[in-house]
């Protein structure tokens, strides 16, 4: 899951418009509402905002339940923070999380609150500080389905125009002659390659794996690659792949 491009009015809807305006997607799954139709819901109708809502309340439990549940590296909470937090939200008192949890005293408890709401305020400070650098080269963004974001994803738009122009030496639809070890080249030319496939489509593997063969002879190793970096999925029995989205 990727938020670098979701902003924090966005992250506590739990959902935002797509980049074309047409609909409302859901942040924590690929479900979308399309701002045009009108959906029932319990015998009652509703715009696309409100059917997103109500999408998160039914699914998800809530905004809440779903951002406290993503690992450290979305949160920056510890194992103890991110308990106190949901025993915070069920709105129990002090004395009631002392009896809940190891620690020793109610002055424990509210220490442990003096510190995250410390911590909300230093991350409003970190966010103006971010907004106010000095503008500098443009990362490409990450795909939602990365199975892990590090360092690999970290490509200036300078450096991925390089890498294409490097591979891809017959032009962007054509073929590469050898296909990368480097990590951040490897992810560069797969995503390049998925613009082959149309999202929404569902394929079966003869039919990716003609479009592959267009773009490199050994499209088996492709194909994998594909999957294992998040960039395509497939059902169980690997007769179907459609793209995930990115």
């Amino acid at each position: 899951m990727n938020f670098d491009d979701v902003s924090v009015e966005e992250l506590a809807k739990g959902y935002r418009k797509t980049a074309d305006q047409k609909a409302y997607q859901c942040l924590f799954c690929d479900e979308s509402f399309d701002v045009e139709e009108i959906f029932p819901i319990n015998g009652r109708l509703f715009k696309a905002g409100r059917a997103a809502d109500y999408h998160i309340q039914m699914v998800h439990g809530s905004v809440f339940d779903s951002l406290i549940a993503l690992d450290k590296r979305h949160t920056g909470l510890s194992e103890v923070q991110t308990e106190l937090l949901q025993l915070f939200h069920q709105g129990l008192q002090d004395k009631e999380i002392v009896e809940k949890t190891s620690a020793n005293s109610v002055s424990t408890i509210r220490q442990h609150r003096f510190k995250l709401k410390e911590k909300e305020r230093q991350a409003k400070v970190l966010l103006a500080i971010m907004e106010n650098l000095e503008p500098t080269e443009q990362y490409e963004p990450i795909h939602k389905g990365a199975t892990m974001m590090d360092e690999r994803y970290a490509v200036t738009s300078g450096e991925k125009e390089k890498i294409l122009e490097t591979y891809f030496k017959n032009g962007l639809g054509g073929a590469i002659e050898t296909f990368p070890s480097k990590e951040k080249r490897k992810i560069v030319i797969l995503q390049q390659i998925m613009k082959r496939f149309e999202t929404g489509k569902q394929y079966n593997e003869k039919e990716v794996n003609e479009i592959l063969k267009t773009a490199y002879s050994d499209f088996v190793t492709i194909r994998r690659y594909l999957i294992e970096y998040g960039f395509m999925d497939r059902s169980n029995d690997g007769a179907t792949y459609w793209v995930k989205e990115v």
